[in-house]
Parts: C-alpha cells; structure tokens; sequence
C-alpha cells in the first residue's frame, strides 16, 4: 500500500514538472537497443539518448551501458516527435566539466594536466574532458624556444580564462611557478631573524636609500637615515653599486627587509672599545708604602737642602 501511494505521489510531481531545453536532469537507465539509451527521469514521458548525443568518444559502443545506472544528461526537446524527451549525456558532461572549470578558475586551482598537442603559439591539455590551451608565453617564466619540448608532459597548471559561450579555456603554468617561486622566497624571508647581522652587496641607490641583495633574490632596504653615522645627504656619499657590507635586520614588515648600516658598524666597533679598554695599563697600589707610581715615586731620593 505504502509503495502504492509513494509511486502515485511520484506520478503527481512528474505531472506538475516541466522541462525545458538546456535543463540538466539525472535519470536512471531503463533499457538500450542498437540506436539509442532510454531513461526514466521521473517524467510523464520518458527520456531517449541516442548513440550520437550520448559521448564524443569515437571507439563509444551501447554496450558498454548497464541498466540500472544512474547517468546525467541536458534536454535537447521536451518532445522528439514521438512522445520521448530528447537527451544528450554527452552536452551534459559538457556542462558539468564547464561548472567545474569555473570553480577551478574562482578557487585559483592547481591542476595537473598533461600536454597532449602543438598547435601555433602554444600547446594543447584537456580539462574534464575539455580542450584547453596553453599559450608558449605561458608555458614557463622565461621565454620558450621550442614548445615541442613539452609534447606529452605533465605540468601543474591554472585555469586563467573559463569562456564557456566562447568556448574558450586558457590555462598557465607559469602562474603556478611564480606563485611556487613567491612560497620560496617567503619561507627565506621568515627565517631572517631580526636583529642579527648578514652581508650583501649593494643593488641599487635611491635618494631615500639603498637596496641591498642578500642573495636567492631577496633583497633589502637601508633608510638614508641608517647607513652612516655622520648625516649624509645621498646614499652615493659613502655607497656604490656592488659593495659589499654588512648591516643588522632591524624589522621584517609584511615580507619588506628592514637594513641599518650603522648599527651594524656600532656593533663591530663594541667589542674592539672592550679590547681598548682591556688592554689599558693599570696602576697598582700597595696597602703599605708610596705608590708605585705618580708624583711620590718621581720626588722620591730627591735630597732638598734646607
């Protein structure tokens, strides 16, 4: 009775149902022939696929489709001429994979792909199933002589461009190895300890500054203000281009390198004031008798006459 009741309401919400052209429903697979797949799709007509609209793929048979299973598909026609809903599976997987492809692009993805095909000014990889290219200028950081290079290679890529009315889906790999390249760079940076003294040379002079590069492209910046003891009134006074010097990481700001020159140089010249003060002579003096030196030893057997 129950199951009775169930599959009147069934028939009830496929009565009130209306499909259009384009709509992507899930049906179940009732039966296949030689031509074409039937599914029910919880309509008062049932759904038909044929072979064509089913997959793009040529060596596709009908045999290959089990009863019973679930399957997606778009709506072609809500009438084939003949009672049925036309269907095609594989405009549905189309959809689905241009979905996807969407989200991968807004989610900044990182998509392993493999290069299947050279075409001018670029190659080709697919994407669920779609056809993606890949300009040569986005094939690697630095220019690409040869793109036959990457000829069945698997690369790591984003979706940079998801036009599904155009048809169009650009992919880079080179935004994947900045964003790699930038990683790196960060994780150098933060093992910087503040406060503690590296060398580098000189990169560049500014009016407010210097850049110095302290090696695996990291650099950092001088103030005007730290680089010298005395007031200057440009870096160039006491800098040039690829000098050497050491400086003390005052800050790290938000992945900005902080430099001072001149307390760098303060530190070093401590511990040589120490050694100065270390090596000064000393003067000793007894609990008993004339000091061992100052005014007493110089008049002492000096005879005075009265």
């Amino acid at each position: 009775m129950s199951e009775s009741m169930a599959d009147f309401e069934k028939e009830i919400e496929a009565s009130f149902r209306k499909l259009k052209e384009g709509d992507v429903l899930e049906g179940i697979i009732t039966n296949v022939d030689d031509k074409a797949v039937y599914l029910d799709i919880n309509y008062h007509a049932q759904g038909i696929v044929k072979k064509a609209d089913y997959s793009e793929d040529p060596d596709f048979s009908l045999q290959s489709v089990k009863v019973g299973e679930p399957v997606k598909a778009v709506v072609l026609s809500d009438d084939d001429g003949e009672g049925n809903v036309a269907l095609s599976v594989k405009d549905a997987a189309k959809s689905l994979a241009w979905d996807a492809v969407r989200k991968y692009l807004e989610e900044g993805t990182v998509l392993s792909v493999k290069i299947g095909g050279i075409v001018n000014k670029g190659v080709i990889a697919y994407v669920e199933g779609l056809r993606g290219f890949i300009p040569a200028s986005h094939l690697d950081i630095g220019y690409v002589e040869d793109t036959n290079t990457f000829l069945n290679k698997t690369v790591e890529a984003k979706v940079i461009t998801a036009d599904e009315a155009k048809n169009r889906l650009v992919l880079s790999v080179k935004e994947v190895l900045f964003e790699k390249r930038r990683q790196e760079k960060e994780r150098r940076i933060n093992e910087i300890v503040p406060g503690s003294i590296v060398t580098g040379t000189v990169e560049s002079l500014m009016p407010y500054g210097a850049f110095i590069a302290l090696g695996d492209g990291i650099s950092g910046l001088v103030h005007i203000s730290r680089i010298a003891a005395k007031r200057i009134e440009s870096p160039g006074e006491v800098l040039k281009k690829g000098q050497e010097v050491k400086a003390k990481v005052v800050k790290i700001e938000d992945g900005k390198i902080s430099l001072s020159i001149k307390d760098a140089e303060d530190e070093s010249e401590a511990p040589r004031r120490e050694r100065r003060r270390d090596n000064s002579p000393s003067i000793s003096y007894k609990d008993e008798g004339a000091a061992t030196t100052g005014l007493g030893a110089l008049l002492a057997g000096i005879k005075l006459d009265n």
